[in-house]
Formats: C-alpha cells, sequence, structure tokens
C-alpha cells in the first residue's frame, strides 16, 4: 500500500481513475471511501495535472467543469498543503487570501441569518430582515473583482508555463457563480414576499446556492490553485501581477502593505520614444500616436493573425478590463469558456473572407454598450488581424436637437 502512495504516476493514475468514475456515474462517498483508504494526503499538484491529462485525453472541459464540485468534494480535506511556500504581507497570493476570509465571514452572516429566517422575519419584519441579506449580498457582488484578477492577471502567467486545462474549469466556475449571485440578486429585489414560506423558498433556491459557490470556489483555490502557482511562478512573475492589480481593484479587502520582491532585477515601463512614425497621410512621434489612440472615446484591442493580443489602448475611462499580461496571450484565453465558439467563429470568419466585420451591443450596469470587431487586412486583402472597438453610447442615445459648433461652451443649450 504505501507503494502506491508514495509512486507519483501511481497516484494520479488513481485520481483519474476516481475522477472518471464519477464521470461515469459512481457515487461520490463510494467514491471518497475507497480512496481515503488507499491514501492519506494528495499533492495539490497531482490535482493539477490530471486535470490537464484529462481534457488532453478528449474529456470535455465542460464535463470536467461538471465534475469540479463533486471531485473537489470528494478530495476537501484530503489535499497535503504541508509544501506550500509562507507568503509575506502585501504579495498577491497573500491578498487573495485575506479576501478570501473577508468572502467567509459575509457567508458566515448569512448563513445565521438564512438559519433564523423565520424568527428574524417575524421579529424585525420583511423589510428590515431583507435589507440585511440585501446588504450582504452587495458585498459578495465584490467577489467578481477577485476572480477577474485570476482571470486576467494569473491565468496568463499559469498559461505560459503550459498549465491550460485548470484555469479553464475555474472561469467556468467563475462564470456559474456570477449567475447565481445575479439570480440572487435579483430574486431579492423583483420579489413580494408575504409570508415566510415565500422567504424560505427563495433562500432555499436562490440565495444558499450563490452563498456555497462561493465558499467552494475559496476551498478550490486555497487547496489547488493558490499552492500550484506558488511552485510554478516566480517573485518576477508575482511582481507583474503585483503591479498591475490596482487597474481591477480588490475585494472586501485593501491591502495595507507595499509588497516589493529582493534580488530580482524589475524591468521599469519606458516611456514612449520620440522616434518618428510616417504615414501615407502624415506622421506622429510616438508620444503624440500613443496620445492619441489613447484620446479615442472608444477601447481598442488588436489581436494579430496569429490570434494572439499585440496591443490595446490606456484611456482614462476603460469599458472592459485589459492588463499587460495578456499581451501576446491567444484571445480565447481572454473570454469565458461559454463564449469561446463565438470567438472562433468571428476569427474564422475573417480569416476565410466571409465577414469583415462583426457588431454586438449589450446593456452592462445600466450602460449601453457597443462592441465592434473588424477584419484588418493589407492592400493585397491578406488579412492581419482583428480590431476590436467598444464604446458607451449611453449618453449619445440621449441626444437631441443639434449642437453646432457655435454653440461650444454655452452652459444654458437645449
Amino acid at each position: 500500500m504505501s507503494e502506491l502512495i508514495n509512486n507519483s504516476s501511481e497516484r494520479k493514475e488513481l485520481l483519474k481513475h476516481m475522477i472518471l468514475e464519477l464521470h461515469e456515474g459512481r457515487a461520490p462517498e463510494e467514491v471518497k471511501k475507497r480512496l481515503m483508504e488507499l491514501m492519506s494526503r494528495i499533492p495539490y499538484g497531482d490535482v493539477v495535472e490530471v486535470e490537464q491529462e484529462l481534457i488532453s485525453e478528449g474529456l470535455p472541459e465542460s464535463e470536467v467543469l461538471r465534475l469540479c464540485d463533486i471531485h473537489a468534494a470528494v478530495l476537501e480535506g484530503s489535499i497535503d498543503l504541508s509544501g506550500m511556500l509562507i507568503v509575506p504581507p502585501g504579495h498577491p497570493v497573500d491578498t487573495f487570501k485575506k479576501e478570501n476570509t473577508e468572502l467567509q465571514g459575509v457567508v458566515k452572516k448569512l448563513s445565521e441569518l438564512f438559519d433564523k429566517a423565520e424568527e428574524l422575519y417575524a421579529a424585525i419584519g420583511p423589510v428590515a430582515y431583507l435589507n440585511k441579506v440585501k446588504s450582504l449580498f452587495n458585498s459578495l457582488m465584490d467577489v467578481d473583482k477577485h476572480y477577474r484578477r485570476k482571470e486576467n492577471l494569473l491565468f496568463p502567467f499559469l498559461e505560459r508555463y503550459g498549465i491550460t486545462g485548470p484555469p479553464k474549469v475555474m472561469w467556468g466556475k467563475h462564470d456559474e457563480t456570477r449567475v447565481l449571485l445575479k439570480n440572487a440578486m435579483e430574486s431579492l429585489s423583483s420579489a413580494s414576499y408575504s409570508d415566510p414560506g415565500q422567504v424560505k423558498f427563495t433562500i432555499d433556491v436562490y440565495l444558499q446556492p450563490a452563498a456555497k459557490a462561493i465558499t467552494d470556489m475559496i476551498m478550490k483555490e486555497e487547496e489547488i490553485l493558490l499552492p500550484m502557482t506558488m511552485d510554478k511562478l516566480t517573485d518576477a512573475d508575482w511582481y507583474e501581477i503585483y503591479r498591475q492589480t490596482n487597474e481591477i481593484g480588490y475585494c472586501l479587502y485593501d491591502p495595507i502593505v507595499e509588497w516589493k520582491p529582493e534580488g530580482i532585477q524589475l524591468s521599469e515601463l519606458r516611456s514612449a520614444e520620440e522616434g518618428t512614425i510616417s504615414l501615407p497621410s502624415g506622421k506622429f512621434s510616438a508620444e503624440e500616436l500613443m496620445a492619441v489612440l489613447n484620446t479615442l472615446p472608444v477601447d481598442l484591442t488588436f489581436v494579430d493573425r496569429n490570434d494572439k493580443v499585440k496591443y490595446f489602448t490606456q484611456g482614462k475611462e476603460r469599458i472592459f478590463d485589459r492588463n499587460r499580461a495578456i499581451l501576446g496571450r491567444d484571445v480565447r484565453m481572454c473570454h469565458p469558456p461559454s463564449s469561446v465558439h463565438i470567438v472562433d467563429k468571428i476569427i474564422s470568419d475573417f480569416k476565410s473572407g466571409h465577414a469583415d466585420s462583426a457588431p454586438f451591443w449589450i446593456q452592462m450596469q445600466g450602460r449601453f454598450i457597443h462592441i465592434d470587431y473588424f477584419a484588418l487586412r493589407n492592400e493585397q486583402g491578406e488579412y492581419l488581424g482583428t480590431l476590436e472597438v467598444s464604446q458607451d453610447l449611453t449618453e449619445k442615445r440621449k441626444l437631441e436637437n443639434e449642437q453646432r459648433i457655435l454653440n461650444y461652451g454655452n452652459t444654458n443649450m437645449a
């Protein structure tokens, strides 16, 4: 038995077999019992490698995503974290974990409200009770920044080390949690509660699943993702993540300690060079061109002919998150798994010449956002890449009558 426990390849094969048994419908408790009989602690790296291998061997990502909660529950408490490095205050991993502590605190308060729902509903009334619940769910919505930092900063570095499967699976779980949170917020805002029974229904169907999704993700992060990233990423990688974190923001926690690793050469951002860029209709200095692109009232992102993100503007009011970590990243990795097939379709149509543009528009946090994808071609019609142009048209849609240039500065204009 000890030979099996100590043999990494045998251990991973056992893990893979366990997940495939879950895939085939074996009961989680039965699988967990057999697993515990064979090994006591599982290195976190084995879990990551097995997920990657299953995807490489043809198990659909959607199926790994479906099984993720089940096999994570089976493994909970059985993953060996003894080899995880201790991180100093201010380190991105320290920040992720402190944010998780805050999220767990909010979920704990919600659980107490759920357990005492009927009692509190009668004691303080429906309005006061639901306002307490809404306030806590408003706090949980902040988890989106936590997830976006993983998706836009952490996952790109994992991809550079050849780890692509687990980030895709985890991004899919992020999106599931976002949907559950959205449904929970809508249920709190739109329903009319006339009796405690209606409240209990809402808690059971909408609120508890959303809160549980938050805590389930925390387990996956702290027992699998974060230990694995500490093994793979260098201090230089982590410092790049640290420097760009402010562009997205923090979740329920604001670090009070600045972190800067010692003993490594840090590449500082250089200012735009003064060289001249000559074009058929004129020329710019690099500084002038950067100012022009960043002043345009749109977000621009350029993806080259090899489907790699090559450039994005850095205007004052961004619509979507863009960080330097995505440069050189396959554009498919910059989108949720649920929309990758649409990205593939657009790129395929552009490359084949079947289409030259793909417009979309969405409602986002009360704003009307227009998104256009354009195929870029040279004079011979050869595909050079794709330009994404996003703009907030909320205020422009309200315009009426005229504002002529002669009226500029007139604050009394109709």
